[in-house]
């Protein structure tokens, strides 16, 4: 154990937040599915808060990496997921786990602003700067499940207009400035998170939706999701990394934001049949995707080689 907590590395918790939320997403074919993913993510987030506990000197260095430190914030993320799980059979502490989940990914955005963006370095810019600042719409998301559904509604608009901000900043990044280093080049596939995480937060939290908000969530929803699957079997050739749990959260969240938004279309009367289809593909390859990259995962643990491993694992 003392092994696997050494080299075991941060961006996980990336994986923790997409089993917890593939919970929700396999939801409707059963609670067995939903429990099993969530014992898996809470196993993790263990693991994690052990490492975080005993190795504090290590991580506070990894933390000086900017991808490690825009990825660690899906820590704060999975936290505020996993506590909806606990609700039902202990609500007050599940509350608890919430508030201290947002409190967590509020710090880290302070941390993160101080150490990255007021020394600004757009060199140091990567998809996974989303997470900090977009990420906090998991609240948005889980709000509802303690009637705070008017705290989930700031935290959409905090995280939608980050987004707007972020959005032409990163893309300049990627496709202008260029030169991302491989080890994060996986984390190009978080660029179909942040729309249709503000979608499917968008969707918890307001009542009354505003039909030019849903349709313009929805249009950038499909069109990052398709920019990233035309990407993704390049990116799926590269030798494992840490960054592979890039794979996992973008594509739940996707698939999330498509089925709730489908459900409020027919609801409402304005149905797209063809969105059906893409629901069910959206499932089938967020379940494909994180199972993959949770065998990539077990396979890098339980490596014999700790030293090829520890590499690996600083290699993001």
């Amino acid at each position: 154990m003392e092994k696997i907590i050494k080299k075991l590395p941060l961006p996980i918790c990336g994986l923790m937040l997409g089993l917890a939320a593939l919970g929700n997403l396999v939801l409707s074919y059963g609670n067995i599915y939903r429990n099993i993913l969530g014992i898996l993510s809470a196993i993790i987030l263990v693991l994690l808060i052990i490492k975080i506990v005993s190795c504090p000197k290590a991580v506070a260095e990894d933390l000086k990496n900017p991808v490690i430190a825009s990825v660690f914030p899906t820590f704060s993320m999975g936290i505020m997921i996993l506590s909806t799980y606990i609700k039902p059979y202990a609500p007050s502490f599940a509350l608890i786990l919430w508030v201290l989940g947002l409190t967590i990914h509020i710090l880290l955005i302070a941390f993160f602003t101080t150490k990255f963006i007021l020394n600004f370095d757009m060199k140091k810019v990567f998809p996974s700067y989303f997470i900090v600042y977009v990420g906090i719409v998991v609240g948005s998301i889980s709000a509802p499940a303690f009637n705070l559904s008017n705290i989930g509604q700031y935290l959409f608009w905090f995280g939608f207009v980050s987004y707007i901000i972020l959005l032409p900043i990163v893309l300049f990044r990627v496709f202008c400035t260029k030169g991302i280093p491989e080890p994060a080049l996986p984390t190009i596939a978080i660029f179909t998170a942040p729309a249709s995480l503000c979608l499917a937060g968008y969707m918890a939290s307001f009542k009354d939706k505003n039909m030019v908000i849903v349709w313009f969530l929805l249009g950038l929803c499909l069109i990052m999701l398709l920019g990233v699957l035309l990407y993704l079997p390049k990116l799926l050739k590269l030798k494992f990394y840490p960054s592979y749990s890039a794979f996992t959260f973008p594509f739940v969240i996707s698939g999330i934001a498509l089925k709730q938004t489908n459900k409020f279309l027919i609801d409402s009367g304005n149905p797209i049949s063809s969105l059906n289809y893409l629901v069910k593909f959206s499932e089938v390859l967020a379940l494909v995707l994180v199972i993959y990259v949770l065998i990539k995962y077990t396979i890098f643990l339980f490596a014999s080689n700790v030293t090829k491993s520890t590499n690996v694992s600083k290699g993001i």
